[in-house]
Protein backbone atom coordinates (compact mmCIF):
# COMPACT_ATOMS: atom_id res chain seq x y z
CA UNK A 1 0.00 0.00 0.00
CA UNK A 2 2.83 2.40 0.86
CA UNK A 3 4.42 1.72 -2.53
CA UNK A 4 1.12 2.40 -4.30
CA UNK A 5 0.63 5.63 -2.36
CA UNK A 6 4.12 6.78 -3.32
CA UNK A 7 3.54 5.89 -6.96
CA UNK A 8 0.27 7.81 -7.16
CA UNK A 9 1.77 10.79 -5.33
CA UNK A 10 4.62 10.79 -7.85
CA UNK A 11 2.15 10.71 -10.73
CA UNK A 12 0.22 13.65 -9.30
CA UNK A 13 3.46 15.54 -8.68
CA UNK A 14 4.51 15.08 -12.30
CA UNK A 15 1.17 16.36 -13.55
CA UNK A 16 1.52 19.44 -11.35
CA UNK A 17 5.05 19.98 -12.62
CA UNK A 18 3.80 20.03 -16.21
CA UNK A 19 1.14 22.57 -15.26
CA UNK A 20 3.74 24.69 -13.46
CA UNK A 21 6.11 24.55 -16.44
CA UNK A 22 3.33 25.86 -18.67
CA UNK A 23 2.80 28.77 -16.27
CA UNK A 24 -0.70 27.60 -15.33
CA UNK A 25 -0.26 26.52 -11.70
CA UNK A 26 -2.98 27.93 -9.46
CA UNK A 27 -2.27 28.77 -5.83
CA UNK A 28 -4.31 30.05 -2.93
CA UNK A 29 -3.26 33.38 -1.48
CA UNK A 30 -4.77 36.09 0.64
CA UNK A 31 -4.97 39.75 -0.30
CA UNK A 32 -4.85 41.33 3.15
CA UNK A 33 -4.24 45.06 3.00
CA UNK A 34 -4.69 45.38 -0.77
CA UNK A 35 -7.29 47.64 -2.38
CA UNK A 36 -10.00 45.38 -3.81
CA UNK A 37 -10.29 45.52 -7.60
CA UNK A 38 -11.05 41.84 -8.14
CA UNK A 39 -13.86 40.57 -5.89
CA UNK A 40 -17.53 40.24 -6.84
CA UNK A 41 -18.57 42.30 -3.79
CA UNK A 42 -19.83 45.04 -6.10
CA UNK A 43 -21.99 46.81 -3.52
CA UNK A 44 -19.73 46.27 -0.53
CA UNK A 45 -22.36 44.18 1.26
CA UNK A 46 -19.80 41.55 2.29
CA UNK A 47 -18.02 44.20 4.35
CA UNK A 48 -21.14 46.00 5.58
CA UNK A 49 -21.23 46.41 9.36
CA UNK A 50 -24.91 47.32 9.10
CA UNK A 51 -25.82 44.11 7.25
CA UNK A 52 -23.68 42.07 9.65
CA UNK A 53 -25.51 43.58 12.63
CA UNK A 54 -28.90 42.85 11.02
CA UNK A 55 -27.97 39.21 10.50
CA UNK A 56 -26.71 38.87 14.08
CA UNK A 57 -29.88 40.47 15.44
CA UNK A 58 -32.12 38.13 13.46
CA UNK A 59 -29.96 35.15 14.44
CA UNK A 60 -30.33 35.96 18.15
CA UNK A 61 -34.09 36.20 17.74
CA UNK A 62 -34.19 32.62 16.42
CA UNK A 63 -33.87 31.05 19.88
CA UNK A 64 -34.80 27.54 18.76
CA UNK A 65 -32.75 27.50 15.57
CA UNK A 66 -30.13 24.80 15.24
CA UNK A 67 -26.52 25.58 14.41
CA UNK A 68 -26.41 23.11 11.53
CA UNK A 69 -28.94 21.76 9.06
CA UNK A 70 -28.08 18.15 10.10
CA UNK A 71 -29.09 16.63 6.76
CA UNK A 72 -30.47 17.15 3.30
CA UNK A 73 -33.76 18.99 2.78
CA UNK A 74 -35.45 15.66 1.98
CA UNK A 75 -34.35 14.28 5.36
CA UNK A 76 -33.69 16.20 8.58
CA UNK A 77 -32.58 19.42 6.89
CA UNK A 78 -36.04 20.73 5.97
CA UNK A 79 -37.21 23.64 8.15
CA UNK A 80 -40.04 26.12 8.31
CA UNK A 81 -37.42 28.84 7.96
CA UNK A 82 -36.29 27.46 4.59
CA UNK A 83 -39.87 27.50 3.31
CA UNK A 84 -40.43 31.05 4.55
CA UNK A 85 -37.23 32.35 2.95
CA UNK A 86 -38.07 30.65 -0.36
CA UNK A 87 -41.54 32.22 -0.34
CA UNK A 88 -39.94 35.61 0.27
CA UNK A 89 -37.46 35.03 -2.57
CA UNK A 90 -40.28 34.12 -4.95
CA UNK A 91 -42.03 37.39 -4.15
CA UNK A 92 -38.80 39.37 -4.44
CA UNK A 93 -37.96 37.94 -7.89
CA UNK A 94 -41.53 38.14 -9.15
CA UNK A 95 -42.15 34.46 -9.74
CA UNK A 96 -44.22 31.57 -8.40
CA UNK A 97 -41.57 29.65 -6.51
CA UNK A 98 -37.93 29.47 -5.48
CA UNK A 99 -35.67 26.62 -4.40
CA UNK A 100 -32.48 27.33 -2.46
CA UNK A 101 -29.22 25.59 -3.38
CA UNK A 102 -25.95 25.70 -1.46
CA UNK A 103 -24.17 27.71 -4.17
CA UNK A 104 -24.59 29.04 -7.68
CA UNK A 105 -22.42 26.19 -8.92
CA UNK A 106 -24.75 23.64 -7.33
CA UNK A 107 -27.81 25.42 -8.72
CA UNK A 108 -26.51 25.45 -12.30
CA UNK A 109 -25.22 21.91 -12.02
CA UNK A 110 -28.53 20.64 -10.71
CA UNK A 111 -30.73 22.59 -13.09
CA UNK A 112 -28.90 21.87 -16.34
CA UNK A 113 -28.11 18.24 -15.58
CA UNK A 114 -31.73 17.25 -14.91
CA UNK A 115 -34.06 19.62 -16.78
CA UNK A 116 -32.96 18.86 -20.39
CA UNK A 117 -33.28 15.08 -20.78
CA UNK A 118 -32.54 12.47 -23.43
CA UNK A 119 -34.38 13.45 -26.59
CA UNK A 120 -34.28 17.14 -25.69
CA UNK A 121 -31.87 19.71 -27.14
CA UNK A 122 -29.83 22.22 -25.13
CA UNK A 123 -28.42 25.27 -26.91
CA UNK A 124 -25.82 27.19 -24.87
CA UNK A 125 -23.89 30.38 -25.44
CA UNK A 126 -20.23 29.50 -25.96
CA UNK A 127 -19.17 31.69 -23.00
CA UNK A 128 -21.46 30.32 -20.28
CA UNK A 129 -19.93 29.73 -16.85
CA UNK A 130 -18.10 26.50 -16.00
CA UNK A 131 -20.93 25.46 -13.68
CA UNK A 132 -23.39 25.63 -16.57
CA UNK A 133 -20.99 23.74 -18.83
CA UNK A 134 -20.58 21.00 -16.22
CA UNK A 135 -24.34 20.73 -15.75
CA UNK A 136 -24.83 20.51 -19.52
CA UNK A 137 -22.20 17.77 -19.75
CA UNK A 138 -24.08 15.69 -17.19
CA UNK A 139 -27.33 16.04 -19.10
CA UNK A 140 -28.33 13.36 -21.61
CA UNK A 141 -29.75 16.01 -23.94
CA UNK A 142 -28.19 16.80 -27.30
CA UNK A 143 -26.10 19.92 -26.81
CA UNK A 144 -24.98 22.57 -29.30
CA UNK A 145 -23.13 25.81 -28.63
CA UNK A 146 -23.85 29.06 -30.44
CA UNK A 147 -21.45 31.96 -30.89
CA UNK A 148 -21.41 34.44 -28.04
CA UNK A 149 -24.43 36.78 -28.16
CA UNK A 150 -24.85 35.93 -31.86
CA UNK A 151 -28.59 36.03 -32.53
CA UNK A 152 -28.25 34.78 -36.10
CA UNK A 153 -26.22 31.76 -35.05
CA UNK A 154 -28.75 31.01 -32.31
CA UNK A 155 -31.64 31.26 -34.77
CA UNK A 156 -29.84 29.03 -37.26
CA UNK A 157 -29.44 26.35 -34.60
CA UNK A 158 -33.05 26.73 -33.47
CA UNK A 159 -34.16 26.24 -37.08
CA UNK A 160 -31.97 23.15 -37.43
CA UNK A 161 -33.41 21.75 -34.22
CA UNK A 162 -36.97 22.37 -35.38
CA UNK A 163 -36.23 20.55 -38.63
CA UNK A 164 -34.86 17.52 -36.77
CA UNK A 165 -37.05 14.40 -36.79
CA UNK A 166 -36.36 13.94 -33.08
CA UNK A 167 -39.15 15.09 -30.79
CA UNK A 168 -38.33 16.82 -27.55
CA UNK A 169 -38.10 20.15 -25.79
CA UNK A 170 -35.50 22.74 -26.78
CA UNK A 171 -33.77 24.71 -24.01
CA UNK A 172 -31.57 27.80 -24.44
CA UNK A 173 -29.13 28.65 -21.63
CA UNK A 174 -27.36 31.99 -21.27
CA UNK A 175 -26.00 34.35 -18.63
CA UNK A 176 -27.54 37.80 -18.26
CA UNK A 177 -24.15 39.36 -17.41
CA UNK A 178 -21.14 37.30 -18.46
CA UNK A 179 -18.60 36.71 -15.73
CA UNK A 180 -15.42 36.86 -17.83
CA UNK A 181 -16.39 39.69 -20.22
CA UNK A 182 -18.88 41.70 -18.18
CA UNK A 183 -21.14 42.19 -21.19
CA UNK A 184 -24.90 41.63 -21.25
CA UNK A 185 -26.88 39.08 -23.23
CA UNK A 186 -29.48 40.55 -25.65
CA UNK A 187 -32.20 38.98 -23.53
CA UNK A 188 -35.21 40.60 -25.22
CA UNK A 189 -34.12 39.35 -28.63
CA UNK A 190 -33.21 35.91 -27.27
CA UNK A 191 -36.63 35.69 -25.61
CA UNK A 192 -38.25 36.59 -28.93
CA UNK A 193 -36.38 33.76 -30.68
CA UNK A 194 -37.29 31.31 -27.93
CA UNK A 195 -40.95 32.26 -28.24
CA UNK A 196 -40.84 31.92 -32.03
CA UNK A 197 -39.23 28.46 -31.93
CA UNK A 198 -40.97 27.20 -28.77
CA UNK A 199 -37.76 26.96 -26.75
CA UNK A 200 -37.54 27.33 -22.97
CA UNK A 201 -35.11 30.01 -21.81
CA UNK A 202 -32.75 29.53 -18.83
CA UNK A 203 -30.84 32.56 -17.52
CA UNK A 204 -28.01 32.63 -14.99
CA UNK A 205 -28.34 35.98 -13.18
CA UNK A 206 -25.26 35.55 -10.95
CA UNK A 207 -23.63 38.87 -11.86
CA UNK A 208 -26.89 40.79 -12.31
CA UNK A 209 -28.50 39.94 -8.97
CA UNK A 210 -28.52 43.01 -6.74
CA UNK A 211 -27.44 45.36 -9.53
CA UNK A 212 -30.32 45.54 -12.02
CA UNK A 213 -34.05 46.02 -11.54
CA UNK A 214 -35.81 48.43 -9.22
CA UNK A 215 -34.65 46.51 -6.14
CA UNK A 216 -31.84 44.42 -7.57
CA UNK A 217 -34.03 41.60 -8.91
CA UNK A 218 -31.74 41.13 -11.91
CA UNK A 219 -31.66 41.96 -15.60
CA UNK A 220 -34.58 39.69 -16.50
CA UNK A 221 -36.85 41.64 -14.15
CA UNK A 222 -35.37 44.97 -15.26
CA UNK A 223 -36.44 44.11 -18.82
CA UNK A 224 -39.85 42.79 -17.77
CA UNK A 225 -39.13 39.25 -19.00
CA UNK A 226 -40.07 37.29 -15.87
CA UNK A 227 -42.96 35.50 -17.59
CA UNK A 228 -40.86 34.60 -20.65
CA UNK A 229 -37.92 32.98 -18.84
CA UNK A 230 -38.62 29.47 -17.59
CA UNK A 231 -35.81 29.33 -15.04
CA UNK A 232 -33.48 31.87 -13.47
CA UNK A 233 -30.49 31.24 -11.21
CA UNK A 234 -29.77 33.92 -8.62
CA UNK A 235 -26.62 33.67 -6.52
CA UNK A 236 -26.17 35.52 -3.24
CA UNK A 237 -22.39 35.43 -2.81
CA UNK A 238 -21.63 38.29 -5.18
CA UNK A 239 -23.43 41.66 -4.98
CA UNK A 240 -25.56 40.50 -2.03
CA UNK A 241 -22.47 39.63 0.01
CA UNK A 242 -23.68 36.40 1.65
CA UNK A 243 -23.83 32.80 0.36
CA UNK A 244 -26.10 30.35 -1.40
CA UNK A 245 -28.29 30.55 -4.50
CA UNK A 246 -31.80 29.88 -5.70
CA UNK A 247 -33.49 28.67 -8.86
CA UNK A 248 -36.68 30.67 -9.40
CA UNK A 249 -39.55 29.94 -11.77
CA UNK A 250 -42.93 28.21 -11.84
CA UNK A 251 -44.00 25.97 -8.96
CA UNK A 252 -43.78 22.90 -11.18
CA UNK A 253 -40.06 23.63 -11.74
CA UNK A 254 -39.45 23.69 -7.98
CA UNK A 255 -41.27 20.37 -7.58
CA UNK A 256 -39.27 18.89 -10.45
CA UNK A 257 -35.90 19.97 -9.01
CA UNK A 258 -36.75 18.57 -5.59
CA UNK A 259 -37.22 15.20 -7.28
CA UNK A 260 -34.45 15.20 -9.90
CA UNK A 261 -31.68 17.73 -9.09
CA UNK A 262 -28.94 15.62 -7.53
CA UNK A 263 -26.95 18.54 -6.01
CA UNK A 264 -30.14 19.40 -4.08
CA UNK A 265 -31.19 15.87 -3.16
CA UNK A 266 -27.84 14.52 -2.00
CA UNK A 267 -26.28 17.38 -0.06
CA UNK A 268 -26.66 18.74 3.45
CA UNK A 269 -28.86 21.83 3.44
CA UNK A 270 -27.64 25.32 4.27
CA UNK A 271 -27.61 26.00 8.03
CA UNK A 272 -30.14 28.40 9.58
CA UNK A 273 -27.58 31.20 9.85
CA UNK A 274 -27.06 31.15 6.07
CA UNK A 275 -30.80 31.26 5.46
CA UNK A 276 -31.12 34.26 7.77
CA UNK A 277 -28.21 35.96 5.99
CA UNK A 278 -29.97 35.47 2.63
CA UNK A 279 -33.15 36.92 4.11
CA UNK A 280 -31.37 39.97 5.57
CA UNK A 281 -29.40 40.63 2.38
CA UNK A 282 -32.60 40.85 0.34
CA UNK A 283 -34.13 43.28 2.83
CA UNK A 284 -30.91 45.30 2.83
CA UNK A 285 -30.68 45.58 -0.96
CA UNK A 286 -34.25 46.86 -1.03
CA UNK A 287 -33.76 49.49 1.65
CA UNK A 288 -30.18 50.48 0.87
CA UNK A 289 -30.04 52.09 -2.57
CA UNK A 290 -27.11 54.40 -1.81
CA UNK A 291 -24.56 51.68 -2.55
CA UNK A 292 -25.93 51.10 -6.03
CA UNK A 293 -26.01 54.83 -6.73
CA UNK A 294 -22.42 55.13 -5.57
CA UNK A 295 -21.34 52.15 -7.67
CA UNK A 296 -22.67 53.66 -10.88
CA UNK A 297 -21.00 56.97 -10.07
CA UNK A 298 -17.71 55.11 -9.77
CA UNK A 299 -18.33 53.34 -13.07
CA UNK A 300 -18.96 56.67 -14.80
CA UNK A 301 -15.72 58.04 -13.37
CA UNK A 302 -13.83 54.90 -14.41
CA UNK A 303 -15.03 55.18 -18.02
CA UNK A 304 -14.07 58.84 -18.13
CA UNK A 305 -10.56 58.20 -16.84
CA UNK A 306 -10.04 55.23 -19.18
CA UNK A 307 -10.78 57.50 -22.14
CA UNK A 308 -8.12 59.91 -20.88
CA UNK A 309 -5.37 57.54 -19.74
CA UNK A 310 -5.85 54.37 -21.82
CA UNK A 311 -7.75 55.40 -24.96
CA UNK A 312 -6.06 52.78 -27.16
CA UNK A 313 -6.28 49.82 -24.77
CA UNK A 314 -8.53 46.89 -25.69
CA UNK A 315 -11.44 46.35 -23.33
CA UNK A 316 -14.36 43.96 -23.48
CA UNK A 317 -17.75 45.45 -24.31
CA UNK A 318 -18.98 45.83 -20.74
CA UNK A 319 -21.48 48.18 -19.14
CA UNK A 320 -21.38 46.25 -15.86
CA UNK A 321 -18.97 46.58 -12.90
CA UNK A 322 -16.82 43.86 -14.54
CA UNK A 323 -14.20 45.62 -16.70
CA UNK A 324 -11.79 43.40 -18.59
CA UNK A 325 -8.55 44.72 -20.08
CA UNK A 326 -7.13 42.35 -22.69
CA UNK A 327 -3.41 41.68 -22.21
CA UNK A 328 -2.56 38.80 -24.58
CA UNK A 329 -0.20 36.16 -23.25
CA UNK A 330 -0.18 34.54 -19.82
CA UNK A 331 3.21 36.01 -18.90
CA UNK A 332 2.22 39.52 -19.98
CA UNK A 333 -1.10 39.45 -18.13
CA UNK A 334 0.55 38.07 -15.02
CA UNK A 335 3.26 40.76 -15.16
CA UNK A 336 0.81 43.67 -15.41
CA UNK A 337 -1.21 42.27 -12.50
CA UNK A 338 1.93 41.88 -10.39
CA UNK A 339 2.89 45.52 -10.99
CA UNK A 340 -0.49 46.63 -9.69
CA UNK A 341 -0.21 44.32 -6.70
CA UNK A 342 3.21 45.72 -5.90
CA UNK A 343 1.66 49.15 -5.21
CA UNK A 344 -1.14 47.72 -3.07
CA UNK A 345 -3.92 47.01 -5.58
CA UNK A 346 -5.58 43.59 -5.70
CA UNK A 347 -5.68 43.00 -9.45
CA UNK A 348 -5.84 39.48 -10.86
CA UNK A 349 -4.92 38.10 -14.27
CA UNK A 350 -7.24 35.65 -16.00
CA UNK A 351 -5.09 33.24 -17.98
CA UNK A 352 -5.63 30.66 -20.69
CA UNK A 353 -7.08 28.05 -20.68
CA UNK A 354 -9.69 29.76 -18.46
CA UNK A 355 -10.07 32.17 -21.40
CA UNK A 356 -8.99 31.41 -24.99
CA UNK A 357 -5.32 31.80 -25.92
CA UNK A 358 -4.71 35.37 -27.01
CA UNK A 359 -7.57 36.70 -24.87
CA UNK A 360 -5.77 36.70 -21.54
CA UNK A 361 -6.86 39.66 -19.46
CA UNK A 362 -7.07 41.59 -16.26
CA UNK A 363 -10.56 41.14 -14.83
CA UNK A 364 -11.16 44.38 -12.95
CA UNK A 365 -14.19 44.77 -10.71
CA UNK A 366 -15.33 48.23 -9.70
CA UNK A 367 -17.09 48.56 -6.35
CA UNK A 368 -19.19 51.13 -4.56
CA UNK A 369 -16.44 51.46 -1.94
CA UNK A 370 -13.59 52.16 -4.39
CA UNK A 371 -12.60 55.83 -4.35
CA UNK A 372 -11.82 58.05 -7.31
CA UNK A 373 -8.25 58.26 -6.02
CA UNK A 374 -7.92 54.46 -6.01
CA UNK A 375 -9.29 54.31 -9.56
CA UNK A 376 -6.75 56.94 -10.63
CA UNK A 377 -3.98 54.92 -9.00
CA UNK A 378 -5.13 51.77 -10.78
CA UNK A 379 -5.32 53.32 -14.24
CA UNK A 380 -2.03 55.18 -13.80
CA UNK A 381 -0.12 51.98 -13.01
CA UNK A 382 -1.80 50.20 -15.93
CA UNK A 383 -0.85 53.07 -18.23
CA UNK A 384 2.72 53.03 -16.99
CA UNK A 385 3.05 49.24 -17.29
CA UNK A 386 1.40 48.89 -20.68
CA UNK A 387 2.85 51.96 -22.36
CA UNK A 388 6.25 51.97 -20.67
Amino acid sequence: MATLMHSVAQLVSERLAVYKHRGLLRQLRTADGLVDFCSNDYLGFARSAELKAAIQKMDKAQKRARIGATGSRLLAGQTTLANVVEEELARFYGTEAALIFNSGYDANLGLLSCLPRKGDTLLTDELIHASMIDGARLSYATRHRFRHNDLQDLEDKLKQTNESPLEGQVFVAVESIYSMDGDAAPLCEIADLCDRYHAALIVDEAHATGLYGSNGEGLVAALGLQDRVFARVHTFGKALGVHGAAVVGPTVLRDYLINFARPFIYTTALPPHSLLAIRCAHVYVTTNTANRTQLYKRLTYFRQRVSELLPDATWTNSQSPIRCLLVPGNDSARYVASEAQAIGLDVRAILSPTVPVGQERLRLCIHSFNTNEEIDQLLTILQKTLLG
